[in-house]
């Protein structure tokens, strides 16, 4: 029987569990895709706000500062990319300007340092390629921005390292409490019949947090998917702006942005769309067109032809209009409604629920041989000419590059299949190693990759998929 049963391997369930793996406690990991981090973690806008939008005394004031505070530490000893580049929220006119002073008032009611707004000099010194018409800014510089898969990756694969277990695939169909008032624990049934034993339950679902709260007894909130659609260009689009580019927010929240990532491409986006399905990732012409409109209002220079792929995520909007952090039900424990800021305050969040659960009264005794850092997955491509060289002598297959946009090699793509937690499609590997997503979008290096994949665990390569759940990607050989 486990101590804690994370339902959720995104990454707040990451988050959670990594901070829970530092204590002498059997705890696993849940989740319902064939990889973790599959849902918002995986598609969202990957930036670490400042926290000047959330209104004052939330959940999400709260821990947008502290996460946002505790973020380039945990990159650091993660192995995770993480570029502190500031970040505008750019007005046009008398009514943004207005806007913009609330935000200023609130970010520092909020704890945000070294707040301001530039005037239109000083801005477009800082942006040249905005648009003439932008009149001001609030500048932020403690934002930043994050690999988000990255960093699930390493938080779920650090609390693995640890002793922390992952089931995946695991869709929950029932939640039983069983066992005496004094004594009781909770048995999570999966749709294929695996069962998992747990003292304690945290709900960390995401988008399907509001019903596996239902399925425990706990029906105080709903969640509503909020569908963002976002473009990225190619990497010689990625220097045309340097901060991350809000415009002023609505109710609906931050708006399209305009950002460099951490990889040197421009990410643009998202769109906000409420919706009633849960899984609806759809990716629409008119979603695209509305990015490309206000993108060429901002930044008339920024060459929207550039694209070179296109997603969609949605956001767990909750029925509080705050962050859900409680323990509602004795040994079950809610991480729900985590929309933005989530990714920003996942360090935070985890530190706070692993708080509950030892107020709840579980026993806590830290590891002696607890493990806090990773070795980073991009390694073997910050190395130099002469190092490069003395790794491809111990590992040849550091010297094999499958992915020629990125330059990603065999061993890279091995080592994703061997670290925790291990790829088992394309996908996975592309979100780990980067192999896949450059301009040919995996077009020449894809069979490659599904090769290495299947020989890597020893299956038919009909077997390997593009993200699981019948994803197939190949019917039968064609050519012997």
């Amino acid at each position: 029987m486990f101590e804690v049963a994370i339902i959720g391997a995104g990454v707040i369930g990451g988050m959670i569990a990594r901070e829970l793996s530092a204590y002498e406690l059997d705890i696993c990991l849940l989740d319902s895709e064939n990889d973790v981090g599959r849902g918002a973690s995986s598609a969202n806008s990957a930036i670490v706000h400042a926290g000047f939008d959330a209104k004052p005394g939330t959940f999400k004031a709260r821990f947008n500062v502290e996460g946002s505070g505790l973020m380039e530490k945990v990159c650091r000893d993660l192995g995770v990319k993480y570029k502190r580049n500031g970040s505008l929220v750019v007005g046009f006119g008398p009514e943004d300007r207005k806007t913009l002073e609330e935000l200023l008032e609130r970010g520092i009611r909020n704890g945000v340092k070294d707040l301001y707004i530039a005037e239109k000099e000083e801005l477009h010194k800082m942006e040249p390629g905005l648009a003439k018409e932008a009149e001001c800014a609030l500048v932020a510089p403690t934002g930043a921005i994050v690999c988000p898969y990255e960093l699930t990756f390493a938080a779920v694969g650090n609390a693995m390292d640890n002793g922390a277990e992952l089931l995946l695939n695991y869709k929950v169909a029932v939640i039983e409490r069983m066992g005496s008032a004094d004594k009781s624990y909770f048995v999570i049934t999966a749709e294929d019949g695996r069962t998992v034993e747990a003292k304690n339950v945290v709900n960390a679902a995401g988008v399907y947090s509001d019903v596996i709260a239902r399925l425990a007894g706990d029906d105080s909130f709903t969640i509503t998917p909020r569908r963002g659609e976002y473009m990225v260009l190619d990497k010689t689009s990625g220097d045309a702006c340097s901060h991350t580019i809000f415009r002023t927010p609505t109710k609906m929240g931050k708006g399209i942005l305009i950002t460099p990532t951490v990889d040197g491409n421009l990410l643009l986006g998202p769109t906000s769309v409420d919706i009633s399905d849960k899984s609806d990732v759809s990716v629409t012409a008119e979603g695209l067109d509305k990015i490309i409109a206000q993108v060429r209002q901002e930044m008339p220079g920024v060459n929207t032809g550039s694209v070179i792929t296109s997603f969609c995520g949605l956001r767990a909007v909750g029925s509080t209009g705050d962050f859900i952090i409680n323990n509602p039900l004795p040994g079950f424990f809610n991480a729900a409604a985590i929309e933005s800021p989530g990714l920003t305050s996942s360090p935070a969040i985890g530190r706070y629920v692993a708080s509950l659960i030892k107020r709840s009264g579980v026993r806590f005794v830290k590891k002696k041989n607890y493990v806090r850092t990773r070795r980073a997955y991009h390694w073997f491509r910050e190395l130099d000419k002469e190092e490069r060289n003395k790794a491809i002598e111990k590992e040849p297959e550091y010297g094999h590059v499958i992915c020629r946009c990125e330059k990603i090699s065999e061993g890279e793509i091995l080592n994703a299949l061997r670290q925790n937690p291990k790829a088992r499609d394309l996908d996975g590997i592309k979100m780990r190693t980067r192999a896949q997503m450059g301009r040919c979008q995996g077009g020449f290096c894809g069979p490659h990759i599904v090769k290495i994949i299947a020989e890597s665990l020893g299956v038919p390569f009909t077997d390997i998929t593009k993200s699981g759940k019948g994803s197939y990607i190949n019917v039968k050989k064609t050519k012997q």
